[in-house]
């Protein structure tokens, strides 16, 4: 049986890392805005589809395995960002801006990529603030993954402003920033194949 997702009391203060540091380890933790933000860990699609991200993404960038290399792949990595501590799905930092890995339990380097795996209970959570402050940050690239609606959103950062590069679908092979050196196979990312259109 699937256990009640617990309540986080709203404060009348600004949320700080102590009381990040009492959200239960079933949950994922941020502060975005002063404001407290408890998650519950991935269902299945959207575990699903972070998996895969790490292994069509890390594959290739993060090890150089039929890829460039160059880059720290990393799942849910610990972001302190100014005052707010965000956790994406998963991070990149080119390896000439980040040589190492900071002996921190956190980063506080901005990322070069971010990838948010959007679910009925995050999603306005992701675009509405996270998106802001990865954009206030400069972070340069941002993915969107809908799997629910086999939905691959692809954003560049451009005078502090988001710009949509492209949206794609299902089953499509693609070639998304600033990953565009190989081919992604959207089908990787769904628990479930998308339908196909109907016939006319």
């Amino acid at each position: 049986m699937m256990q009640p997702m617990p309540r986080v009391p709203p404060l009348d203060r600004p949320a700080t890392y102590e009381d990040l540091m009492k959200v239960p380890d079933i949950c994922v933790a941020e502060i975005v805005d002063g404001e407290l933000h408890a998650s519950p860990r991935p269902a299945p699609r959207h575990a699903c589809a972070g998996s895969s991200v790490g292994v069509l993404v890390g594959g290739p960038y993060g090890h150089g395995r039929g890829g460039p290399g160059g880059w720290w792949i990393l799942y849910e990595p610990e972001l302190h960002l100014g005052r707010d501590v965000v956790v994406p799905d998963w991070a990149g930092w080119r390896r000439t801006r980040m040589p190492r890995l900071p002996e921190t339990a956190y980063f506080p380097i901005v990322p070069d990529w971010v990838c948010e795996i959007l679910s009925p209970s995050t999603a306005m959570l992701d675009r509405a603030k996270k998106l802001a402050v990865y954009a206030r940050e400069q972070v340069a690239h941002a993915w969107l993954i809908d799997p629910l609606a086999h939905t691959l959103e692809v954003l560049r950062l451009e005078t502090r402003r988001w710009t949509i590069l492209a949206t794609h679908f299902g089953s499509d092979v693609v070639r998304a920033e600033p990953f565009a050196d190989v081919d992604l196979e959207l089908s990787a990312l769904w628990a479930d194949p998308p339908e196909a259109p109907p016939s006319v």
